[in-house]
């Protein structure tokens, strides 16, 4: 016999122990990269539906300013820049490329595009005015530069010429022109060698941040890769040093993109790690999400929503500045979006 009572019961049984359904979010992938390593990409099409598949409604988008050379002797085409020992080469016409696509767009599609110029050698003391060029060449084009490459593991071993530094003389005159037009740099600098347990490397990136106030830093990454983490699986280190960074330089933005998701954010269960909830509860403006997808767009949905979990755990508030606005208030001020 039916019992409404029991029925009742159950009912709220149910309902106290299953999980609460997710906030919907929506996201500005504040790292994406149009071209993978060999210039090539699925195109702006089907980018634009993956956009709208992942209620993705801004994109940082720029090229690779490096190329995969297939040498002579390799029979085979490599399908990443680690396939095999041949080098990557700087490559300016990456930018060419991404300003082509997006001239392509109608002013709606447009306006969700937020462009960083990458194509320039940060070992040449003539990447700044290169970079005037491009500007002069596309005024209001561009609204940021990166993601510019220095430490960079295996990709940093097969670059030909010098390994570039974050505080070298070709990038302090980048970093001024930066600020000139107020232009955010994303920048790659790792913060460790694969097999050093200690900030190697941090003191150029410190360099860079105390002695270019006014410029605004998107630290990729903050400093790690997928590198990094097969030697070292995770870097104990890498917390407290942000946390510091943070307090001691106003002028630093953390790209929290998909080789800090896994080990920092979440732990192997999939729990979010306290303590990066509490740095973030305290600086709230100063992270974003990127997914870092090089040129295929299959995936990018998915690897936004991967950040739910994280982001659910956080005052709802502060999510939705993680999850969409943090990235487009760093833009230049002339080119911020509207809110919508």
């Amino acid at each position: 016999m039916f019992n409404l009572r029991n029925c009742f019961t159950a009912l709220c049984l149910v309902a106290s122990i299953a999980p609460v359904h997710a906030r919907d979010y929506h996201y500005s992938d504040a790292h994406l990269h149009f071209v993978d390593f060999f210039q090539e990409s699925d195109g702006m099409s089907k980018l634009l539906k993956a956009m709208d598949a992942g209620d993705i409604d801004h994109v940082m988008i720029s090229g690779i300013p490096v190329a995969k050379k297939w040498h002579e002797n390799e029979p085979k085409r490599p399908r990443y820049y680690a396939g095999d020992d041949a080098p990557v080469y700087w490559y300016s016409a990456t930018d060419v490329v991404v300003a082509a696509a997006l001239k392509e767009l109608d002013n709606e599609q447009r306006r969700r595009f937020h462009p960083f110029l990458s194509g320039f050698n940060p070992n040449d003391k003539n990447a700044d005015a290169h970079i005037r060029r491009m500007l002069d060449l596309d005024p209001g084009l561009w609204q940021g530069l990166g993601e510019i490459f220095t430490r960079h593991d295996d990709v940093t071993a097969l670059t030909e010429g010098d390994t570039p530094r974050a505080n070298n003389e070709a990038l302090t005159r980048v970093y001024h022109l930066a600020a000139e037009f107020d232009l955010p740099v994303m920048l790659h600098s790792n913060i460790t060698s694969k097999r050093e347990r200690n900030p190697l490397y941090l003191a150029e990136l410190e360099e860079s941040l105390r002695n270019h106030p006014h410029t605004r830093f998107i630290w990729a990454h903050a400093g790690t890769s997928m590198e990094l983490h097969r030697h070292q699986e995770k870097l104990e280190f890498l917390l407290p040093t942000v946390s510091r960074l943070l307090d001691d330089y106003s002028n630093l933005y953390i790209d929290l993109s998909w080789t800090m998701l896994r080990p920092y954010l979440l732990n192997e269960a999939g729990q979010p790690d306290q303590e990066w909830l509490a740095l973030i509860e305290r600086h709230p403006t100063r992270f974003m999400l990127g997914s870092d997808v090089v040129g295929r767009f299959d995936n990018l949905a998915e690897g936004m929503r991967a950040f739910d979990p994280f982001l659910d755990a956080l005052p709802e508030s502060i999510a939705r500045k993680v999850a969409r606005e943090n990235f487009l208030d760093v833009l230049p001020r002339k080119q911020r979006p509207n809110a919508d």
